[in-house]
C-alpha cells in the first residue's frame, strides 16, 4: 500500500504547495479510511505551517510531526524531602473566570504579559557561582501589585547570588521595604567579621563604604528613593551587634543566624516606606543564595523553590527546597497550637487562618499579630494619621489576641549542594502555585530550555485532529513568541486548557479582568527561573 505524500517547497516565502496522490487499490475496504485520514493530516499540517508563516512567527526550519501524546503530569512523582508539605494547586479561580470580560487581541495580551519581563546573563568562570543567568517576570493583580523581586550579586567575601521573591498583604509597603534590604542583611551575615571592622572603620572615618551588591533589576520594578539614611542605620547597627559577639562563628552558623534578622523599623513617617507603614503591612519571602555550587533558600510564609532535576532518561522531575507555612503543612499547624496554651486552641487557627485573618503563619511586618495589646493599643491611639493611610483591617487588634506573639519571622533554611543533573530553579510567590503543580511547572520550563514541544491527546476523529493541530499551533507561537521562560509559564498559568497547551480565549478573558474582579480570580504573581549548572 502506498501512503499519500506531500511536497511541502519551502522558501523565504511560501510559493507553492504541491500534493502528489499516489494509492493503490487497497486489498481491504478499512484501508480507504487509514488513506483518507493520512491525506487530511499532512494537508493540514502544511495549512499550520502555512499560518505560522503568515502570523510572522520567525523560524527556519519546521519539524512536521505528531508526537506520541503525554500529560504534563504523566511523569511519575519526584521523592519529596524529608518532612515536605505541599499541597495540590487549585484552579478554582482560573475556572471561574468565565464570561466576564471583553476579549484582548494576540498584541494586546504580549504588552500585558511582557510589561515586566526580565533577563540577566552571568558571565562564564568561577564568578557565576554555577549560574549561567535569570529569567523573571511580574504580573499584577492587586493595583498596586503587592509583589516585589530582588537579585542581586554579592561584591564582598566569598561572594555569590541572591534571588527573592515577596509576596506582600495588607499593601506593599512591608514586601518594597523587604526586597530592598533584606539582601544587605544577607551579606553582612556572611561576610568575615574582619571585612566587617573594615566597612566600621569607613564609616567611622568618613571615607566612602564600597558596595556590597551589585544589583540586577527591570527598570519598572519598584524602588524607594527615602529612608535611606534610616536603612543603612539599621543595617550598621546589626553589623556592630555581629562585632560585639565574643567569637566567630563558622559559615553555617551565620546562615543559621539569618532567621534572627528582621526588618527594623526605627523613626516615624507618613510615605509608603515609612517604618509604621512598613511594620503595619507584611511580607512572605523567599530567597535564595548560590555560591560555588551550594543552594541554601530561607523561606518563610507560603511562595516556593523548586528544583527542576533531568532525570538520566531524559525526563524532568520537581524537587521542592521549601514547606509551606500554612494550615496545610501538619507540623506548621502543630507548632502554631504548642506555642500557646490549650484554651486557645479553638482561636488560634480558625478557618485555615491565623486567629482567623492570615493566611501565612510565618511573615516579616504584621505587628498587629506581634506586639503586645499594650503597644498596638498605644499605636492606634497615638498615630491615627498613619492608620488613615492602610487598610481597615489592620486599625484594631484581631479578636482573641491573647498570648502574642502568634506570627513569626524565623525562616526555614534548606541546604541543597547542586548536582549535574540540577538544571534550574523556580521561586514564585503563591499566585502561580495555586493555578499550577510544581511538576507541571517544571515540565514546561524543561520543555522550553530543551526547546521541544509537548503535545495534547490524539484521537481519530477529525474534530480531534483540527483542535490538535490548533493546539500544536498556539504552542509553537508561545514558544517563538516567549524567550523568556517566566513569561512562558505565566501565559500557560493563566490559559491552561488542561491538555499542556494555551487556550487563547481563557488567556484573554483572565487578562481582560477589570482590576475590582482580578483578585477574585488570581492572586499577584512573580516568577524568577534561575538556570544553573555553569560549573
Amino acid at each position: 500500500m502506498a501512503v499519500p505524500s506531500i511536497i511541502y517547497n519551502k522558501t523565504e516565502e511560501i510559493n507553492s504547495v504541491s500534493i502528489n496522490i499516489h494509492l493503490v487499490p487497497p486489498k481491504h475496504p478499512a484501508v480507504v479510511h487509514q488513506l483518507i485520514f493520512l491525506l487530511l493530516l499532512q494537508v493540514l499540517l502544511v495549512l499550520e505551517v502555512i499560518m505560522l508563516r503568515r502570523s510572522g512567527a520567525q523560524t527556519r526550519r519546521c519539524w512536521l510531526e505528531i508526537q506520541q501524546s503525554r500529560y504534563l503530569s504523566s511523569a511519575p512523582a519526584p521523592p519529596e524531602l524529608r518532612r515536605l508539605h505541599y499541597p495540590a494547586s487549585s484552579r478554582s479561580r482560573q475556572g471561574q473566570a468565565g464570561q466576564e470580560s471583553g476579549q484582548l487581541s494576540p498584541a494586546q495580551i504580549n504588552r500585558i504579559l511582557k510589561a515586566n519581563e526580565h533577563s540577566h546573563t552571568l558571565p562564564r568562570g568561577p564568578a557565576s557561582h554555577g549560574v549561567l543567568g535569570f529569567h523573571s517576570n511580574t504580573l499584577p493583580s492587586n493595583h498596586p501589585s503587592e509583589d516585589r523581586r530582588s537579585s542581586a550579586t554579592c561584591l564582598l567575601g566569598r561572594g555569590g547570588v541572591l534571588f527573592g521573591v515577596f509576596d506582600g498583604h495588607a499593601g506593599p509597603s512591608c514586601a518594597q521595604a523587604i526586597s530592598q534590604r533584606l539582601f544587605y542583611y544577607f551579606t553582612v551575615a556572611m561576610l568575615p567579621l574582619r571585612t566587617l571592622q573594615e566597612l566600621d572603620r569607613a564609616v567611622e572615618e568618613d571615607r566612602a563604604v564600597p558596595p556590597l551588591l551589585e544589583w540586577h533589576k527591570h527598570p519598572q520594578d519598584h524602588s524607594s528613593l527615602d529612608g535611606g539614611a534610616i536603612s543603612f542605620h539599621s543595617l550598621r547597627n546589626y553589623w556592630q551587634e555581629r562585632l560585639d559577639e565574643d567569637d566567630e562563628e563558622d559559615n553555617e552558623g551565620q546562615y543559621n543566624n539569618i532567621a534572627g534578622l528582621r526588618v527594623s523599623i526605627p523613626g516615624e513617617g507618613f510615605s509608603l516606606s515609612s517604618p509604621l507603614r512598613v511594620a503595619l503591612s507584611g511580607s512572605t519571602a523567599c530567597v535564595v543564595h548560590v555560591s560555588n555550587g551550594v543552594l541554601h533558600v530561607a523561606n518563610l510564609g507560603d511562595s516556593r523553590a523548586v528544583l527542576g532535576v533531568q532525570e538520566g532518561d531524559g525526563r524532568w522531575s520537581a524537587l521542592s527546597l521549601t514547606n509551606d507555612h500554612s494550615a496545610q503543612n501538619p507540623e506548621e499547624l502543630q507548632r502554631i497550637l504548642g506555642e500557646h496554651p490549650a484554651s486557645e486552641r479553638k482561636t488560634v487557627v480558625r478557618h485555615d487562618r491565623l486567629l482567623g485573618l492570615l493566611l501565612p503563619f510565618r511573615a516579616f511586618g504584621d505587628v498587629r499579630f506581634k506586639w503586645s495589646p499594650e503597644m498596638l493599643s498605644r499605636l492606634y491611639d497615638t498615630r491615627p494619621d498613619v492608620l488613615s493611610a492602610v487598610s481597615e483591617s489592620v486599625r484594631t487588634l484581631p479578636p482573641h489576641y491573647l498570648t502574642p506573639p502568634y506570627l513569626s519571622a524565623q525562616p526555614e533554611v534548606t541546604r541543597h549542594l547542586m548536582k549535574p543533573a540540577d538544571k534550574f530553579l523556580v521561586l514564585a510567590t503563591d499566585g502561580l502555585w495555586e493555578l499550577m503543580h510544581r511538576q507541571t511547572v517544571v515540565q514546561l520550563v524543561g520543555d522550553h530550555v530543551a526547546g521541544q514541544e509537548t503535545s495534547g491527546p490524539a484521537d481519530t476523529t477529525l474534530g480531534s485532529l483540527q483542535r490538535l493541530l490548533l493546539e500544536r499551533r498556539d504552542r509553537v507561537q508561545s514558544v517563538l513568541e516567549d524567550q523568556n521562560v517566566a513569561t512562558h509559564l505565566l501565559r500557560h498559568a493563566l490559559g491552561d486548557d488542561g491538555y499542556g497547551s494555551v487556550d487563547q480565549n481563557r488567556l484573554a478573558r483572565m487578562l481582560s479582568l477589570p482590576a475590582d474582579l482580578a483578585r477574585r480570580y488570581r492572586d499577584d504573581i512573580t516568577i524568577t527561573v534561575i538556570h544553573l549548572n555553569d560549573l
